[in-house]
């Protein structure tokens, strides 16, 4: 019987994230999976796939994860807010962990828990064929002894309620942690005012975030953008914090090119745009 330890990098990093080791992954929002098996192949860890924003649908998510897992890396995927069957799906397919929108209640978050854990935590239906095959052949009895805790559920926090709720959304059995769209969460903070990551109105929220997921014992992430952002969500207590998204990584890497050739290689100075 296949351990699901050994079988492929991406079945323990639930397990390492518990243990305290922090993770900077990639943002991916394009369908096309050679881009994603490329991105994967960079040292982020894991690749988190948007439905919610992105240009994903479920054939693309499926090729994607497959290109992911290839790579050796972690998949998840956000999916669209209150999408919780295609979060299940999403499991069956390979992903390890889902990331669930605009979770602003423990009711909502039980919710959510309750399509992506099996019993006795939740009612998943059993469907994981495809996802034994991509992370290394797990046999059946194996995977679904050890599902619910490999595979992760994430709450997003985005929003004053959410914000107010999340001791108890932390406390919901199957919630595995917490995940903060600092972007929703500063335009709800603003009242609709603006949307900037670097605003001191969002510090308090995400020290109380990142403090009630420790006391819980369980997981803080973030949506880091920028790597200035990325870095200073990382010092503020965030284990899984993401870099960047794919279209930024096209715009740093021609960036890089153009600047390495140098103006006396006529070419005009790079901007990212970013």
């Amino acid at each position: 019987m296949t351990d699901t330890a050994t079988s492929h990098p991406a079945l323990s990093f639930a397990e390492r994230l518990r243990a305290g080791e922090v993770f900077v992954g990639g943002w991916f929002s394009s369908p096309e999976a050679h881009f994603a098996e490329a991105v994967a192949s960079s040292p982020l860890s894991p690749i988190v796939l948007d439905m919610q924003h992105g240009l994903h649908d479920v054939a693309s998510i499926v090729a994607c994860v497959t290109a992911i897992a290839a790579a050796g890396k972690p998949a998840l995927v956000r999916v669209s807010v209150g999408d919780f069957v295609l979060a299940a799906r999403s499991l069956d397919v390979g992903a390890v962990g889902v990331i669930a929108p605009m979770i602003d209640t423990a009711e909502q978050a039980r919710a959510f828990a309750e399509q992506v854990k099996y019993p006795p935590r939740g009612r998943r239906s059993w469907g994981a064929g495809r996802a034994m095959s991509v992370l290394g052949g797990v046999e059946p009895p194996t995977y679904l002894r050890q599902a619910n805790d490999r595979t992760l559920a994430l709450a997003m926090i985005e929003t004053r309620e959410a914000v107010e709720a999340v001791e108890e959304i932390l406390a919901v059995d199957g919630i595995d942690g917490v995940f903060v769209g600092p972007n929703d969460l500063c335009i709800a903070l603003t009242d609709g005012d603006r949307a900037d990551t670097r605003d001191p109105i969002l510090n308090a929220a995400l020290d109380r975030i990142a403090a009630a997921a420790k006391a819980a014992g369980k997981i803080a992430g973030i949506f880091g953008g920028p790597a200035e952002r990325a870095a200073a969500f990382r010092a503020k207590g965030f284990s899984f914090v993401t870099v960047g998204w794919d279209q930024m990584y096209v715009a740093a890497g021609i960036a890089a090119m153009l600047d390495e050739m140098g103006a006396g290689a006529g070419v005009a100075p790079a901007k990212t745009g970013y």
